[in-house]
Protein backbone atom coordinates (compact mmCIF):
# COMPACT_ATOMS: atom_id res chain seq x y z
CA UNK A 1 0.00 0.00 0.00
CA UNK A 2 2.87 2.28 1.04
CA UNK A 3 4.25 1.58 -2.36
CA UNK A 4 1.31 2.17 -4.21
CA UNK A 5 0.91 6.08 -2.51
CA UNK A 6 4.53 6.52 -3.14
CA UNK A 7 4.10 5.87 -6.75
CA UNK A 8 0.69 8.05 -6.99
CA UNK A 9 2.31 10.91 -5.28
CA UNK A 10 6.05 10.60 -7.79
CA UNK A 11 3.35 10.72 -10.91
CA UNK A 12 1.47 13.99 -9.19
CA UNK A 13 4.81 15.55 -8.56
CA UNK A 14 6.35 14.67 -12.27
CA UNK A 15 3.13 15.84 -13.71
CA UNK A 16 2.95 18.89 -11.56
CA UNK A 17 6.68 19.19 -12.46
CA UNK A 18 5.82 19.11 -15.80
CA UNK A 19 3.12 21.65 -15.83
CA UNK A 20 5.45 24.41 -13.70
CA UNK A 21 7.67 23.44 -16.60
CA UNK A 22 4.87 24.34 -19.28
CA UNK A 23 3.84 27.28 -17.86
CA UNK A 24 7.38 28.63 -17.28
CA UNK A 25 8.11 28.29 -20.86
CA UNK A 26 4.73 30.14 -22.14
CA UNK A 27 5.55 32.99 -19.06
CA UNK A 28 9.31 33.10 -20.24
CA UNK A 29 8.43 33.44 -23.97
CA UNK A 30 5.60 36.13 -23.74
CA UNK A 31 7.47 38.45 -21.11
CA UNK A 32 10.28 38.24 -23.91
CA UNK A 33 7.88 39.01 -27.03
CA UNK A 34 6.53 41.99 -24.51
CA UNK A 35 9.89 43.04 -23.82
CA UNK A 36 11.16 42.83 -27.45
CA UNK A 37 8.23 44.03 -29.07
CA UNK A 38 9.04 47.09 -30.93
CA UNK A 39 12.84 45.79 -31.48
CA UNK A 40 11.46 42.63 -32.73
CA UNK A 41 9.32 44.88 -35.26
CA UNK A 42 12.28 46.97 -36.67
CA UNK A 43 14.15 43.47 -37.09
CA UNK A 44 11.28 41.65 -39.36
CA UNK A 45 10.64 45.04 -41.45
CA UNK A 46 14.35 44.73 -42.86
CA UNK A 47 14.06 41.35 -43.87
CA UNK A 48 15.57 41.19 -47.55
CA UNK A 49 14.98 38.56 -50.79
CA UNK A 50 18.49 37.23 -49.75
CA UNK A 51 17.75 33.89 -48.07
CA UNK A 52 20.84 34.34 -46.03
CA UNK A 53 20.01 37.59 -44.40
CA UNK A 54 15.96 35.97 -43.71
CA UNK A 55 17.57 33.10 -42.09
CA UNK A 56 20.43 35.36 -39.63
CA UNK A 57 17.30 37.22 -38.87
CA UNK A 58 15.04 34.00 -37.89
CA UNK A 59 17.81 33.47 -35.29
CA UNK A 60 18.07 36.67 -34.22
CA UNK A 61 14.15 36.96 -33.34
CA UNK A 62 14.01 33.80 -31.97
CA UNK A 63 16.63 33.82 -29.78
CA UNK A 64 15.37 36.82 -28.44
CA UNK A 65 11.61 35.78 -28.19
CA UNK A 66 12.59 31.66 -27.81
CA UNK A 67 9.75 30.08 -29.69
CA UNK A 68 10.08 28.84 -32.85
CA UNK A 69 6.20 28.33 -33.07
CA UNK A 70 5.31 31.48 -32.30
CA UNK A 71 8.31 32.94 -35.17
CA UNK A 72 6.37 30.43 -37.65
CA UNK A 73 3.23 31.36 -36.77
CA UNK A 74 4.17 34.90 -36.60
CA UNK A 75 5.79 34.69 -40.79
CA UNK A 76 2.58 32.64 -41.99
CA UNK A 77 0.80 35.81 -41.09
CA UNK A 78 2.91 38.04 -42.20
CA UNK A 79 2.83 36.03 -45.92
CA UNK A 80 -1.04 36.11 -45.73
CA UNK A 81 -0.85 39.81 -45.23
CA UNK A 82 1.21 39.77 -48.23
CA UNK A 83 4.46 41.53 -46.22
CA UNK A 84 6.45 38.40 -47.25
CA UNK A 85 7.32 35.96 -50.24
CA UNK A 86 7.19 32.44 -49.72
CA UNK A 87 11.40 32.59 -50.25
CA UNK A 88 11.68 35.30 -48.26
CA UNK A 89 9.51 33.37 -45.21
CA UNK A 90 11.34 30.07 -45.79
CA UNK A 91 14.56 31.48 -44.76
CA UNK A 92 13.18 33.13 -41.58
CA UNK A 93 11.74 29.60 -40.50
CA UNK A 94 14.69 27.85 -41.23
CA UNK A 95 16.62 30.27 -39.40
CA UNK A 96 14.34 30.35 -36.59
CA UNK A 97 14.76 26.90 -36.20
CA UNK A 98 18.61 27.03 -34.89
CA UNK A 99 17.36 30.25 -32.57
CA UNK A 100 15.02 28.01 -30.28
CA UNK A 101 17.87 25.63 -29.83
CA UNK A 102 19.41 28.36 -27.05
CA UNK A 103 16.71 26.71 -24.68
CA UNK A 104 18.07 23.14 -24.89
CA UNK A 105 21.22 24.68 -24.26
CA UNK A 106 20.34 26.88 -21.28
CA UNK A 107 18.43 24.12 -19.62
CA UNK A 108 21.17 21.80 -19.67
CA UNK A 109 22.97 23.94 -16.88
CA UNK A 110 22.73 22.71 -13.68
CA UNK A 111 21.16 25.94 -11.56
CA UNK A 112 18.34 24.30 -9.73
CA UNK A 113 19.54 25.72 -6.25
CA UNK A 114 18.68 29.17 -7.24
CA UNK A 115 15.42 28.69 -9.12
CA UNK A 116 14.26 29.54 -5.86
CA UNK A 117 15.28 33.20 -5.95
CA UNK A 118 14.62 33.65 -9.30
CA UNK A 119 11.03 33.15 -8.67
CA UNK A 120 11.17 35.61 -5.87
CA UNK A 121 12.71 38.38 -7.56
CA UNK A 122 11.02 37.93 -10.74
CA UNK A 123 7.53 37.47 -9.28
CA UNK A 124 8.43 41.03 -6.97
CA UNK A 125 9.29 42.88 -9.59
CA UNK A 126 5.68 41.86 -11.44
CA UNK A 127 3.73 42.79 -8.14
CA UNK A 128 5.06 45.82 -7.47
CA UNK A 129 6.35 48.01 -10.49
CA UNK A 130 4.31 50.05 -12.27
CA UNK A 131 6.60 50.60 -15.15
CA UNK A 132 5.67 47.90 -17.95
CA UNK A 133 9.13 47.40 -19.32
CA UNK A 134 10.03 46.41 -15.19
CA UNK A 135 7.01 44.12 -15.52
CA UNK A 136 7.86 42.12 -18.22
CA UNK A 137 11.23 41.49 -17.21
CA UNK A 138 10.13 40.34 -13.97
CA UNK A 139 8.13 37.75 -15.86
CA UNK A 140 10.76 36.68 -17.99
CA UNK A 141 13.04 36.49 -14.54
CA UNK A 142 10.13 34.47 -13.24
CA UNK A 143 9.32 32.35 -16.11
CA UNK A 144 13.02 31.57 -16.28
CA UNK A 145 12.65 30.13 -12.03
CA UNK A 146 9.22 28.22 -12.91
CA UNK A 147 10.96 26.87 -15.66
CA UNK A 148 13.89 25.58 -14.02
CA UNK A 149 12.02 24.50 -11.15
CA UNK A 150 9.53 22.86 -12.71
CA UNK A 151 12.14 20.88 -14.45
CA UNK A 152 13.77 19.43 -11.28
CA UNK A 153 10.76 18.51 -9.98
CA UNK A 154 9.95 16.78 -13.09
CA UNK A 155 13.32 14.95 -13.39
CA UNK A 156 13.61 14.45 -9.57
CA UNK A 157 10.53 11.73 -9.53
CA UNK A 158 10.88 10.41 -12.76
CA UNK A 159 14.34 8.76 -11.53
CA UNK A 160 11.99 5.62 -10.68
CA UNK A 161 11.73 5.12 -14.48
CA UNK A 162 14.98 3.92 -15.00
CA UNK A 163 14.87 1.22 -13.58
CA UNK A 164 11.04 0.56 -14.62
CA UNK A 165 11.83 -2.67 -16.74
CA UNK A 166 8.36 -1.57 -18.74
CA UNK A 167 9.65 1.78 -19.75
CA UNK A 168 12.64 0.30 -20.71
CA UNK A 169 10.88 -1.85 -23.19
CA UNK A 170 8.91 1.10 -24.26
CA UNK A 171 12.25 3.05 -24.66
CA UNK A 172 14.07 0.41 -26.20
CA UNK A 173 11.29 -0.13 -29.10
CA UNK A 174 11.34 3.72 -30.23
CA UNK A 175 14.60 3.55 -30.46
CA UNK A 176 14.10 1.88 -33.46
CA UNK A 177 14.55 4.98 -35.58
CA UNK A 178 11.11 5.44 -37.95
CA UNK A 179 9.56 4.36 -34.03
CA UNK A 180 11.52 7.12 -32.53
CA UNK A 181 10.84 9.91 -35.32
CA UNK A 182 7.13 9.02 -35.03
CA UNK A 183 7.10 9.42 -31.56
CA UNK A 184 8.79 12.24 -31.31
CA UNK A 185 6.06 14.24 -34.14
CA UNK A 186 3.26 13.20 -31.86
CA UNK A 187 4.87 14.29 -28.68
CA UNK A 188 6.14 17.79 -30.16
CA UNK A 189 2.46 17.82 -32.28
CA UNK A 190 0.54 17.06 -28.89
CA UNK A 191 2.39 20.19 -26.79
CA UNK A 192 3.04 22.66 -29.73
CA UNK A 193 6.46 23.47 -28.83
CA UNK A 194 9.57 21.66 -29.72
CA UNK A 195 11.58 23.51 -26.69
CA UNK A 196 9.35 22.21 -24.33
CA UNK A 197 9.43 18.67 -26.29
CA UNK A 198 13.65 18.59 -26.36
CA UNK A 199 13.02 20.43 -22.69
CA UNK A 200 10.87 17.29 -21.47
CA UNK A 201 13.76 15.01 -23.03
CA UNK A 202 16.14 16.45 -21.39
CA UNK A 203 14.16 16.29 -18.19
CA UNK A 204 14.28 12.49 -18.54
CA UNK A 205 17.84 12.12 -19.31
CA UNK A 206 18.59 13.89 -15.76
CA UNK A 207 17.01 11.37 -14.09
CA UNK A 208 18.56 8.47 -15.56
CA UNK A 209 15.31 7.66 -17.46
CA UNK A 210 16.91 7.82 -21.05
CA UNK A 211 20.55 7.66 -22.72
CA UNK A 212 21.45 9.61 -25.79
CA UNK A 213 20.87 6.84 -28.32
CA UNK A 214 17.43 6.09 -27.28
CA UNK A 215 16.59 10.35 -27.62
CA UNK A 216 18.36 10.91 -31.07
CA UNK A 217 15.76 9.70 -33.44
CA UNK A 218 12.83 11.24 -30.99
CA UNK A 219 14.60 15.07 -31.56
CA UNK A 220 14.38 14.62 -35.14
CA UNK A 221 11.14 13.65 -34.97
CA UNK A 222 10.56 16.86 -32.73
CA UNK A 223 11.58 19.05 -35.61
CA UNK A 224 9.04 17.51 -37.68
CA UNK A 225 5.92 17.70 -34.83
CA UNK A 226 6.97 21.63 -34.38
CA UNK A 227 5.70 22.23 -37.90
CA UNK A 228 1.91 21.16 -36.47
CA UNK A 229 1.30 24.82 -35.50
CA UNK A 230 2.53 26.84 -38.58
CA UNK A 231 -0.02 24.34 -41.11
CA UNK A 232 -3.07 24.88 -38.53
CA UNK A 233 -2.30 28.50 -38.73
CA UNK A 234 -2.31 28.28 -42.74
CA UNK A 235 -5.84 26.59 -42.63
CA UNK A 236 -8.15 29.37 -44.12
CA UNK A 237 -5.38 31.62 -45.18
CA UNK A 238 -3.89 32.88 -48.60
CA UNK A 239 -2.38 30.11 -50.99
CA UNK A 240 0.94 31.84 -50.22
CA UNK A 241 0.41 31.03 -46.22
CA UNK A 242 0.02 27.65 -47.03
CA UNK A 243 3.01 27.16 -49.33
CA UNK A 244 5.02 28.87 -46.62
CA UNK A 245 3.74 26.38 -44.42
CA UNK A 246 3.89 23.44 -46.74
CA UNK A 247 7.49 24.63 -47.52
CA UNK A 248 8.35 24.55 -43.52
CA UNK A 249 7.03 20.51 -43.38
CA UNK A 250 9.23 20.26 -46.26
CA UNK A 251 12.35 21.58 -44.66
CA UNK A 252 11.87 19.82 -41.33
CA UNK A 253 11.19 16.44 -43.70
CA UNK A 254 14.13 16.78 -45.51
CA UNK A 255 16.31 17.72 -42.17
CA UNK A 256 15.62 15.13 -40.94
CA UNK A 257 15.91 12.09 -43.53
CA UNK A 258 19.50 13.93 -43.54
CA UNK A 259 20.22 13.70 -40.09
CA UNK A 260 18.47 10.59 -39.80
CA UNK A 261 20.80 9.01 -42.49
CA UNK A 262 23.86 10.45 -40.88
CA UNK A 263 23.42 9.10 -37.97
CA UNK A 264 23.04 5.10 -39.23
CA UNK A 265 26.24 5.90 -41.21
CA UNK A 266 28.19 7.91 -38.71
CA UNK A 267 28.83 7.51 -34.50
CA UNK A 268 27.39 10.57 -34.04
CA UNK A 269 26.19 9.44 -30.88
CA UNK A 270 29.29 8.07 -29.96
CA UNK A 271 30.84 11.72 -30.43
CA UNK A 272 28.13 13.96 -28.58
CA UNK A 273 29.10 11.42 -25.78
CA UNK A 274 32.67 11.89 -25.64
CA UNK A 275 32.03 15.19 -25.11
CA UNK A 276 30.07 15.02 -21.90
CA UNK A 277 29.01 12.45 -19.69
CA UNK A 278 26.19 15.04 -19.09
CA UNK A 279 23.10 13.53 -20.68
CA UNK A 280 20.71 16.53 -21.03
CA UNK A 281 23.99 18.64 -22.93
CA UNK A 282 24.29 15.66 -24.82
CA UNK A 283 20.51 15.59 -26.01
CA UNK A 284 20.79 19.74 -26.31
CA UNK A 285 23.68 19.17 -28.57
CA UNK A 286 22.28 16.35 -31.04
CA UNK A 287 19.13 19.41 -31.16
CA UNK A 288 21.68 22.02 -31.93
CA UNK A 289 23.86 20.09 -34.37
CA UNK A 290 21.23 18.41 -36.18
CA UNK A 291 19.17 22.22 -36.79
CA UNK A 292 22.34 23.89 -37.95
CA UNK A 293 22.94 21.10 -40.48
CA UNK A 294 19.92 20.67 -41.81
CA UNK A 295 19.44 24.59 -42.60
CA UNK A 296 23.51 24.63 -43.61
CA UNK A 297 22.23 21.97 -46.51
CA UNK A 298 19.45 23.19 -47.29
CA UNK A 299 19.19 26.52 -47.14
CA UNK A 300 20.52 27.11 -50.76
CA UNK A 301 17.78 25.09 -51.89
CA UNK A 302 15.09 26.62 -50.77
CA UNK A 303 13.89 28.14 -54.36
CA UNK A 304 13.48 23.91 -55.18
CA UNK A 305 11.84 23.47 -51.96
CA UNK A 306 9.54 26.56 -52.24
CA UNK A 307 8.69 25.39 -56.21
CA UNK A 308 7.65 21.97 -54.73
CA UNK A 309 5.09 24.05 -52.35
CA UNK A 310 3.45 25.64 -55.70
CA UNK A 311 3.53 22.35 -57.14
CA UNK A 312 1.19 20.97 -53.63
CA UNK A 313 -0.63 24.24 -53.71
CA UNK A 314 -1.50 25.23 -57.34
CA UNK A 315 -3.55 27.99 -57.96
CA UNK A 316 -2.72 31.53 -59.60
CA UNK A 317 -0.83 34.77 -57.84
CA UNK A 318 -2.29 35.93 -55.16
CA UNK A 319 -2.47 39.60 -56.64
CA UNK A 320 -5.00 37.92 -59.43
CA UNK A 321 -7.08 36.07 -56.36
CA UNK A 322 -7.27 39.61 -54.15
CA UNK A 323 -10.53 40.08 -53.03
CA UNK A 324 -10.92 43.98 -53.32
CA UNK A 325 -12.81 44.09 -49.37
CA UNK A 326 -10.20 41.72 -47.29
CA UNK A 327 -7.88 43.27 -44.90
CA UNK A 328 -4.37 42.96 -46.14
CA UNK A 329 -2.11 43.46 -43.60
CA UNK A 330 -4.08 42.34 -40.47
CA UNK A 331 -3.81 38.54 -39.83
CA UNK A 332 -5.42 37.67 -36.60
CA UNK A 333 -2.13 35.26 -36.03
CA UNK A 334 -0.76 39.02 -34.95
CA UNK A 335 -2.41 39.29 -31.78
CA UNK A 336 0.04 36.64 -30.52
CA UNK A 337 2.50 39.42 -30.54
CA UNK A 338 1.30 43.13 -29.70
CA UNK A 339 3.57 45.03 -31.02
CA UNK A 340 3.52 43.14 -34.49
CA UNK A 341 -0.16 43.70 -34.08
CA UNK A 342 -0.26 47.40 -33.66
CA UNK A 343 2.42 47.76 -36.36
CA UNK A 344 0.04 45.77 -38.99
CA UNK A 345 -2.95 47.61 -38.18
CA UNK A 346 -1.17 50.96 -38.54
CA UNK A 347 -0.09 49.81 -41.99
CA UNK A 348 -3.72 48.99 -42.79
CA UNK A 349 -5.42 52.24 -41.28
CA UNK A 350 -2.69 54.07 -44.08
CA UNK A 351 -4.01 51.97 -46.86
CA UNK A 352 -7.31 53.45 -45.97
CA UNK A 353 -5.87 56.57 -46.10
CA UNK A 354 -4.46 56.29 -49.36
CA UNK A 355 -8.14 54.60 -50.78
CA UNK A 356 -10.23 57.71 -49.19
CA UNK A 357 -7.37 60.14 -50.63
CA UNK A 358 -7.53 58.83 -53.93
CA UNK A 359 -11.42 58.47 -54.05
CA UNK A 360 -11.49 62.95 -53.03
CA UNK A 361 -9.13 63.13 -56.09
CA UNK A 362 -11.30 61.17 -58.44
CA UNK A 363 -14.46 62.76 -57.22
CA UNK A 364 -12.94 65.89 -58.30
CA UNK A 365 -11.73 64.75 -61.34
CA UNK A 366 -15.15 63.60 -62.43
CA UNK A 367 -16.09 67.21 -60.87
CA UNK A 368 -14.29 69.46 -62.94
CA UNK A 369 -13.32 67.22 -65.90
CA UNK A 370 -16.98 65.85 -66.01
CA UNK A 371 -15.01 62.53 -66.00
CA UNK A 372 -17.81 60.00 -65.54
CA UNK A 373 -15.38 56.92 -65.97
CA UNK A 374 -14.11 57.86 -62.12
CA UNK A 375 -17.58 57.68 -60.71
CA UNK A 376 -17.57 53.70 -60.77
CA UNK A 377 -14.19 54.02 -59.12
CA UNK A 378 -15.01 55.67 -56.49
CA UNK A 379 -17.92 53.60 -55.47
CA UNK A 380 -15.82 50.67 -55.52
CA UNK A 381 -12.88 52.11 -53.11
CA UNK A 382 -15.54 53.21 -51.41
CA UNK A 383 -17.45 49.60 -50.55
CA UNK A 384 -13.18 48.79 -49.13
CA UNK A 385 -13.05 51.69 -47.29
CA UNK A 386 -16.47 51.20 -45.27
CA UNK A 387 -15.39 47.38 -44.92
CA UNK A 388 -12.32 48.23 -44.08
CA UNK A 389 -13.42 50.85 -41.25
CA UNK A 390 -15.75 47.89 -39.89
CA UNK A 391 -12.80 45.48 -39.74
CA UNK A 392 -10.12 47.39 -38.21
CA UNK A 393 -12.60 48.65 -35.59
CA UNK A 394 -13.51 45.37 -34.58
CA UNK A 395 -9.61 44.31 -34.87
CA UNK A 396 -8.78 47.45 -32.54
CA UNK A 397 -11.62 45.77 -29.72
CA UNK A 398 -9.31 42.83 -29.58
CA UNK A 399 -5.97 44.42 -29.51
CA UNK A 400 -6.77 46.77 -26.77
CA UNK A 401 -7.48 43.78 -24.73
CA UNK A 402 -3.89 42.88 -24.85
CA UNK A 403 -0.89 43.49 -23.05
CA UNK A 404 0.55 46.84 -24.55
CA UNK A 405 3.43 49.32 -23.79
CA UNK A 406 2.13 52.83 -23.31
CA UNK A 407 3.04 54.56 -27.01
CA UNK A 408 0.94 51.58 -28.54
CA UNK A 409 -1.57 52.23 -26.10
CA UNK A 410 -1.67 56.09 -26.96
CA UNK A 411 -1.49 54.86 -30.64
CA UNK A 412 -4.51 52.09 -30.40
CA UNK A 413 -6.70 55.00 -28.49
CA UNK A 414 -6.08 57.81 -31.52
CA UNK A 415 -6.97 55.04 -33.89
CA UNK A 416 -10.83 54.82 -33.12
CA UNK A 417 -11.04 57.81 -34.09
CA UNK A 418 -8.72 58.71 -36.90
CA UNK A 419 -10.51 55.49 -38.72
CA UNK A 420 -13.68 56.93 -37.98
CA UNK A 421 -12.53 60.60 -40.48
CA UNK A 422 -10.78 58.67 -42.46
CA UNK A 423 -14.24 56.42 -43.24
CA UNK A 424 -16.03 60.36 -43.13
CA UNK A 425 -13.46 61.80 -45.83
CA UNK A 426 -14.41 58.99 -48.02
CA UNK A 427 -18.39 59.74 -47.64
CA UNK A 428 -17.67 63.34 -48.22
CA UNK A 429 -15.52 61.82 -51.29
CA UNK A 430 -18.83 60.43 -52.37
CA UNK A 431 -21.01 63.19 -51.85
CA UNK A 432 -18.44 64.81 -54.25
CA UNK A 433 -18.80 62.31 -56.67
CA UNK A 434 -22.45 62.24 -56.78
CA UNK A 435 -22.31 66.21 -57.43
CA UNK A 436 -20.42 65.35 -60.44
CA UNK A 437 -22.55 62.62 -61.39
CA UNK A 438 -25.98 65.40 -61.07
CA UNK A 439 -23.81 68.15 -63.47
CA UNK A 440 -23.18 65.64 -65.71
CA UNK A 441 -26.28 63.74 -66.62
CA UNK A 442 -28.33 67.52 -66.28
CA UNK A 443 -25.28 68.83 -68.66
CA UNK A 444 -24.91 71.51 -65.99
CA UNK A 445 -21.51 73.85 -65.67
CA UNK A 446 -20.55 76.09 -63.51
CA UNK A 447 -19.20 79.50 -63.79
CA UNK A 448 -15.71 80.72 -64.24
CA UNK A 449 -15.29 82.26 -61.15
CA UNK A 450 -17.01 79.22 -59.62
CA UNK A 451 -14.80 77.19 -61.05
CA UNK A 452 -11.59 79.30 -60.01
CA UNK A 453 -12.81 79.12 -56.29
CA UNK A 454 -13.14 75.39 -56.70
CA UNK A 455 -9.84 74.81 -57.67
CA UNK A 456 -8.43 76.91 -55.44
CA UNK A 457 -10.24 75.26 -52.19
CA UNK A 458 -9.53 72.13 -54.27
CA UNK A 459 -5.72 72.77 -53.64
CA UNK A 460 -6.11 74.10 -49.88
CA UNK A 461 -8.02 70.56 -49.24
CA UNK A 462 -5.57 68.27 -51.02
CA UNK A 463 -2.51 69.66 -49.12
CA UNK A 464 -4.51 68.98 -45.90
CA UNK A 465 -5.37 65.90 -46.09
CA UNK A 466 -1.72 64.91 -47.90
CA UNK A 467 -0.19 66.58 -44.69
CA UNK A 468 -2.31 65.28 -42.32
CA UNK A 469 -1.84 61.82 -43.34
CA UNK A 470 2.01 62.26 -43.80
CA UNK A 471 1.80 63.48 -40.11
CA UNK A 472 -0.15 60.76 -38.43
CA UNK A 473 1.82 58.00 -40.07
CA UNK A 474 5.30 59.15 -39.83
CA UNK A 475 6.15 60.06 -43.31
CA UNK A 476 7.10 63.21 -42.27
CA UNK A 477 8.47 64.71 -39.02
CA UNK A 478 8.55 68.23 -40.15
CA UNK A 479 7.97 70.17 -36.90
CA UNK A 480 6.00 73.05 -38.79
CA UNK A 481 3.80 71.40 -40.34
CA UNK A 482 1.30 70.93 -37.70
CA UNK A 483 0.99 74.75 -37.97
CA UNK A 484 0.80 74.67 -41.67
CA UNK A 485 -1.75 72.18 -41.03
CA UNK A 486 -3.45 74.35 -38.76
CA UNK A 487 -3.44 77.54 -41.06
CA UNK A 488 -4.20 75.83 -43.98
CA UNK A 489 -7.45 74.36 -42.41
CA UNK A 490 -8.15 78.36 -40.66
CA UNK A 491 -8.09 79.77 -44.42
CA UNK A 492 -10.33 76.76 -45.96
CA UNK A 493 -12.56 77.73 -43.53
CA UNK A 494 -12.50 81.23 -44.14
CA UNK A 495 -12.17 81.15 -47.72
CA UNK A 496 -15.46 78.61 -47.95
CA UNK A 497 -17.43 81.83 -46.29
CA UNK A 498 -15.59 84.20 -49.05
CA UNK A 499 -17.34 81.90 -52.00
CA UNK A 500 -20.48 81.27 -50.25
CA UNK A 501 -21.52 84.66 -49.85
CA UNK A 502 -19.74 85.33 -53.89
CA UNK A 503 -21.76 82.62 -54.76
CA UNK A 504 -25.20 84.22 -53.32
CA UNK A 505 -24.15 87.44 -54.78
CA UNK A 506 -23.70 85.90 -58.61
CA UNK A 507 -27.54 83.53 -57.82
CA UNK A 508 -28.72 88.09 -57.58
CA UNK A 509 -27.32 89.15 -60.44
CA UNK A 510 -28.40 85.54 -62.59
CA UNK A 511 -24.66 84.66 -63.70
CA UNK A 512 -25.61 80.95 -62.03
CA UNK A 513 -28.86 78.95 -61.85
CA UNK A 514 -30.63 78.14 -58.59
CA UNK A 515 -29.89 74.06 -59.30
CA UNK A 516 -26.29 74.67 -60.04
CA UNK A 517 -26.26 77.43 -56.70
CA UNK A 518 -27.28 74.49 -54.54
CA UNK A 519 -24.72 72.17 -56.03
CA UNK A 520 -22.06 74.85 -55.50
CA UNK A 521 -23.01 74.74 -51.57
CA UNK A 522 -23.22 71.26 -51.04
CA UNK A 523 -19.77 71.11 -53.06
CA UNK A 524 -17.99 74.08 -50.47
CA UNK A 525 -19.35 72.28 -47.42
CA UNK A 526 -17.91 68.39 -48.74
CA UNK A 527 -14.49 70.21 -49.08
CA UNK A 528 -14.91 72.24 -45.73
CA UNK A 529 -15.81 68.75 -43.73
CA UNK A 530 -12.77 67.33 -45.52
CA UNK A 531 -10.21 69.46 -44.55
CA UNK A 532 -11.91 68.78 -40.91
CA UNK A 533 -11.58 65.52 -40.92
CA UNK A 534 -7.76 65.88 -42.08
CA UNK A 535 -6.79 67.89 -39.41
CA UNK A 536 -8.46 65.86 -36.90
CA UNK A 537 -6.23 62.80 -37.73
CA UNK A 538 -2.75 65.55 -37.88
CA UNK A 539 -3.97 66.37 -34.22
CA UNK A 540 -4.90 62.86 -32.86
CA UNK A 541 -1.57 62.06 -31.88
CA UNK A 542 1.80 63.34 -31.13
CA UNK A 543 4.49 62.53 -34.13
CA UNK A 544 6.47 61.42 -31.44
CA UNK A 545 4.78 58.73 -30.78
CA UNK A 546 3.77 57.49 -34.27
Amino acid sequence: MSLDNDTVTMVIMALGGLGMFLYGMKLLGDGLELAAGAKLRKILEKITSNRFLGALVGIVVTAIIQSSTAVSVMVVGFVNAGFMTVAQAMGVMMGATIGTTATSLILSFNISQYTPIFIFFGAFLVVLSKKSNTKYAGQIIAGFGILFFGMTTMSANLKPLGSSEAFKNIISSISNPMLGILFGILFAALIQSSSAAVGILQALGISGAILLPDSVYIIYGIHIGACVTAVISSLGATKDAKRTSISYVLFTVFGTAICTLLTLVLPVTQWVEALSDNVSFQISLVHIISTIVSVIVLLPFVNIITKISYIIIRGGSEEEEKEPCRLKFVDERFLKTPPIAVNQVTKEIDRMSMLSNRNFKMSMEALLEKDDKQIPKVAENEEVIDYLNHSITSFLVRINGLPLEEHDQIKVGSYYHVVSDIERIGDHAENICEIASRIIENNESFSEKAIAEIKDLTVLVEEVLSDSFDLFFGRSDDPRLLESISNNEQEIDDKTEEYKDNHIERLSNGECSATIGTLFMELLTNLERIADHSTNIAFSLSPQTV
